[in-house]
């Protein structure tokens, strides 16, 4: 087992006059001095210097306490809404070895603790207020082995890892919409993109995994190895420990592909004919409107196309778009992938102001339509679709912790802005608009919703009993709770 020993408290005392944050530079931090911080059930405790000097001692990587250089860019997360936040320490691992010490520091002391990759986090779980954020962001080798069509890659990667190594072969596996994302917790909520249709999600993807568990072991799960561990891991998220290491499937892809962005007049007239153009088309279409206001005011659908498949194919199967009476602008044609993958990242960047809830919907009936255009004119907040189904839907339910294998889209209702002024309306009618589609909607999306805990263990349904069992088994004391928290009942 990887594991290295902490120092003694006899050299902890030298390495504490040196560590950042723990050395004379700090007085309020010397040996012998205490560390405020939290236990996961939100008690205030205060932790010796020396023992955090001990595990600073330990690390490869680095470890930064409030007040030194480096930490205030280290706890960064995306979501603006929670970068007031103070982690105790950040620790910055740079191997499994060094997660084996950070959680066993922090499971020893009860420590609240939150795990960041690219801290995509929607609803804040990348980061706490005096917990340890444990910090994978320096962990993001890839690796691809062309001949067995796999790529392994560091459990603190981004997508934009994978894609760039992925295409280089002419190969690729789902990943999602925004390149700066971090593959750990995209993958464990089960992750969407643009070829998922085609592929299947990143989680119908997940060959093997290796994981960091709450008692300090590593595991490795697959379908022949600890295979009710890797069942969990897809789609049950974080509950079960820190991915280290990730091996995914590779499909043979053309990085060109065919597709654009076309402009609709927004009414119901679109979203019938959308409707209907899901029934019909082959698994390698991807079709996303969003409904934004245009340049008069007025509401647009913003409608992106990915077709990942024969050119000339798509040419034919996606020609109704362009034939729709309600087209006001843009073309189809070929386009490099990579282009469409990165188009979101400056617009989506980290730093501003997000909010979201989202819902599955198994069809788009009249009814929700209804909703839609109602809501959607009113322009206070964005709306969209992510387009699901295809080789999505032919999993059973029960094949992986995730579920929702019967949904047709994921209806995302969103805000973001620069200006934190703008939150409470904009957050409140985000809200509004969500209340009015739950009477459609089929459950939610996991990685990007927070919800009260009833919500979030009905949202597994018959899965959820099976995903307590592993938590009992895995992490019995809940110290990975930061996520779409699965309570054991041990």
């Amino acid at each position: 087992m990887l594991r290295r020993t902490f120092c003694q408290s006899t050299v902890a005392a030298a390495v504490a006059a040196t560590l950042p944050g723990c050395g004379s530079d700090h007085p309020e931090t010397d040996v012998g001095s205490l560390i405020p911080a939290v236990t996961g059930a939100g008690e205030e405790i205060s932790l010796e210097s020396a023992t955090v000097a001990e595990l600073a001692g330990s690390l490869q990587g680095r470890l930064l306490l409030q007040g030194d250089t480096g930490y205030d860019a280290a706890k960064q997360v995306w979501n603006g809404m929670f970068d007031h936040k103070q982690p105790a320490m950040v620790v910055q691992c740079t191997s499994t070895s060094d997660v084996i010490n950070a959680v066993n520091f922090a499971r020893e002391r009860d420590l609240l603790v939150s795990v960041k990759c690219g801290g995509h986090s929607l609803p804040g779980k990348s980061t706490s207020d005096g917990g340890m954020m444990i910090d994978l962001s320096q962990m993001h080798s890839v690796d691809v082995n062309a001949d067995a069509m796999t790529l392994r890659v560091d459990g603190g990667s981004l997508l934009g890892h994978i894609d760039g190594a992925a295409s280089a072969h002419n190969m690729m596996t789902t990943t999602g919409i925004v390149s700066h994302t971090g593959a750990g917790g995209f993958t464990l909520g089960g992750g969407f993109g643009r070829t998922d249709r085609k592929m299947g999600l990143a989680i119908d993807n997940l060959l093997a995994a290796t994981v960091v568990t709450a008692s300090g072991d590593v595991v490795r799960a697959s379908a022949g190895e600890n295979s009710d561990l890797f069942w969990g891991l897809r789609g049950g998220g974080g509950n079960f420990g820190i991915a280290t290491e990730f091996v995914y499937r590779l499909h043979p892809f053309n990085p060109t592909v065919y597709g654009g962005t076309l402009i609709y007049k927004f009414n119901k007239d679109f979203l019938d004919f959308y409707a209907e153009l899901h029934e019909t088309l082959p698994d390698e279409a991807n079709i996303e409107p969003s409904f934004i206001p245009g340049e008069d005011g007025n509401t647009i659908a913003l409608v992106e196309v990915v077709w990942c498949g024969d050119h000339a194919a798509g040419e034919k199967a996606l020609a109704p778009m362009l034939n729709n009476p309600g087209l006001v602008s843009g073309e189809l044609a070929p386009f490099p992938y990579h282009d469409i993958q990165t188009a979101a990242d400056s617009m989506l960047g980290h730093g501003k102001q997000y909010y979201l809830k989202s819902s599955f919907l198994k069809e788009l009936t009249p009814e929700a339509i209804e909703v839609i255009v109602e809501f959607a004119n009113r322009g206070m907040v964005g709306s969209w679709f992510q387009h699901l189904g295809g080789a999505t839907s032919r999993v059973a339910a029960d094949a992986t912790a995730y579920a929702h294998r019967d949904v047709a889209f994921n209806f995302g209702i969103m805000y973001f802005s620069e200006d934190p002024a703008q939150n409470e309306a904009s957050i409140a009618a985000v809200r509004e608009y969500y209340k009015a589609m739950e009477p459609h909607m089929a459950g939610f999306y996991t990685n990007l919703n927070e919800d009260d805990e009833r919500k979030t263990w009905g949202n597994y349904g018959e899965n959820y009993p099976r995903l307590v069992e592993l938590k009992n088994r895995y992490d019995p004391t809940n110290l990975f709770r930061l996520n779409a928290n699965i309570k054991p009942d041990v």
